[in-house]
């Protein structure tokens, strides 16, 4: 086809980036980054307006259904025609971000498969997402490889390693660094098209191909938009439609009313769904933020046995398999305790149990955030999942109802979890303003998840004025003198001289900005890349 040459009013560098990357930003690169910007762009901008309107919905008492205009999508005996053989086999998946040495290291986990993510757990400075580019590339051509000076250690690849999978920043986020026609381009669009173009034919030459993980889709309209993505990459770079392969995250509370809908939308290319639950719990409270009633207790409360945890995850299982693809269970954060062989044994005891419900239940693989949980998980799917996946496993969990899906939980609410939540916020916040978007926190591996569900947590407790286990009011009064005592804390531990060298008085600001804002931010990352970019 016929490809329009760059101008300099097509695309723009910020004035900020001085490194532009040739090796990554061809002129052929770029041009490709232009064309999926002026085809999708300005849906994508509709899409997220779209949620705003819903969002209006939701305030005024309207609750997600089913959708009834997609009732025969639903009812129909449709299926997903195609898995691709290096995907058959999902049960352990590890993921993490794309950094080199962490590359390296999960591809070589001895997980079935690896996630790479350029989303929730990589902060988007220019270089991290850049050189994750790059450090792909070289995993795909089997060339990557690392030397750690401190530990005076290299590392590189086996001969056997995961299949590679990427997850694109979300529809909301820009790339603000890249101005397209005066408009910041797609963070979405800007990693798909850095990936596919760099690694399709290095892929395919191996019988494999570019597979992404999709985040935060919130309606099967998006899911849509990302098929015809999709298809018109395929043809712009001269591959077979349905070359390109996804799994979706489900990690919104409405698109698990449309599960069916996002499956048949992305039917050409989808293999899975994925149960996201720790921006799902985030996506609940923030959906139903300016209703009472559905309040969440302390976050730690909130595991996958609670019921709508635990219907969501069922439903996910019977939808893919009606549809003959795979149903992903959801992340196991824990990190080994290396210095507490009791308390090692009870999170591993932890890992094991939540892993053994999953395959269980009918999950055809599961997520860890470290490779030291990558035996445990396997040991569990291999004894109960012989087979490569479970999708014959149907009909096994009944009739799940809208009210199911959205049932608020009992528990309480406590000083100790309202610490906790500005305490691992606050944390997170300052290791992802330095860079570091995957954040070991008392023994868990935390990605941007945790901040968004421990500050809307105390936006809601906070505007609610809800009362705690012990009777008192959560005011504003006592908010300020508790998140006055956890910043006190930190600073104590930091070293007050050392502050200048951290990020924490940005992090302190931002979380503190982000409770006391009258109207809902959407999404931290939105205000907290300002200070990146």
């Amino acid at each position: 086809m016929e490809n329009t040459l760059i101008t300099p009013t097509d695309l723009q560098f910020s004035k900020t980036v001085t490194n532009y990357y040739p090796e990554l930003l061809t002129d052929g690169a770029l041009e490709f980054l232009v064309e999926l910007h002026k085809k999708f762009d300005r849906e994508r901008l509709q899409l997220l307006q779209e949620r705003i309107q819903q969002q209006m919905r939701f305030d005024e008492g309207v609750l997600p259904q089913f959708p009834p205009e997609t009732a025969q999508t639903r009812m129909a005996d449709w299926t997903v025609k195609h898995i691709p053989l290096d995907l058959q086999d999902r049960r352990v998946e590890i993921t993490g971000p794309v950094e080199r040495k962490m590359v390296i290291n999960a591809l070589n986990s001895g997980a079935k498969t690896f996630m790479a993510d350029f989303e929730d757990s990589n902060s988007p400075t220019w270089d991290n997402c850049l050189q994750g580019q790059q450090n792909l590339i070289d995993a795909n051509a089997r060339t990557i490889s690392f030397y750690d000076s401190k530990k005076d250690k290299s590392y590189s690849l086996k001969n056997e390693v995961a299949v590679l999978l990427v997850r694109p920043r979300g529809l909301h986020l820009n790339e603000r660094h890249v101005l397209i026609n005066g408009e910041e381009a797609s963070g979405s669009l800007f990693d798909f098209a850095l990936y596919v173009y760099h690694n399709t034919r290095t892929l395919m030459a191996r019988g494999s191909a570019p597979y992404f993980y999709l985040p935060k889709l919130e309606h099967y309209l998006e899911a849509r938009w990302w098929d015809e993505v999709f298809s018109f990459a395929e043809e712009y770079l001269n591959v077979p439609v349905g070359t390109f392969k996804a799994t979706v995250l489900i990690e919104t509370i409405t698109a698990s009313f449309q599960l069916d809908e996002i499956i048949y939308e992305l039917k050409n290319h989808i293999v899975g769904l994925n149960c996201g639950r720790w921006d799902y719990i985030f996506s609940y409270i923030k959906k139903f933020r300016n209703h009472p009633e559905f309040i969440l207790p302390d976050r730690d409360q909130v595991t996958m046995t609670v019921h709508f945890m635990d219907a969501y995850s069922k439903l996910v299982i019977e939808r893919c398999h009606k549809r003959h693809i795979h149903a992903m269970g959801g992340m196991a954060a824990q990190i080994p305790i290396k210095d507490n062989p009791a308390a090692n044994e009870a999170a591993l005891e932890k890992v094991r149990l939540d892993k053994e419900r999953e395959v269980k239940n009918g999950h055809d693989g599961t997520w860890v955030a470290h490779p030291g949980l990558v035996k445990i998980a396997m040991e569990e799917f291999d004894k109960h999942m012989p087979e490569a996946n479970q999708i014959y496993v149907t009909g096994r969990h009944g009739e799940i109802s809208e009210a199911d899906l959205i049932a608020s939980p009992n528990g309480s609410i406590t000083e100790t979890g309202i610490r906790k939540n500005i305490n691992v916020g606050i944390l997170y916040l300052e290791s992802w303003l330095k860079g570091n978007g995957c954040v070991a926190l008392y023994n868990l591996m935390e990605d941007a998840a945790t901040a968004e569900i421990s500050r809307t947590q105390i936006w809601q407790w906070r505007k609610f004025r809800v009362q705690l286990d012990d009777g008192r009011k959560f005011t504003d009064e006592l908010y300020t003198q508790i998140f006055n005592e956890e910043v006190e804390k930190i600073t104590h531990l930091v070293g007050e001289a050392n502050l200048v060298n951290t990020k924490f008085e940005q992090a302190f600001e931002l979380f503190d900005h982000l409770v006391r804002a009258r109207e809902f931010e959407e999404f931290l990352t939105l205000k907290a890349y300002q200070e990146i970019a």
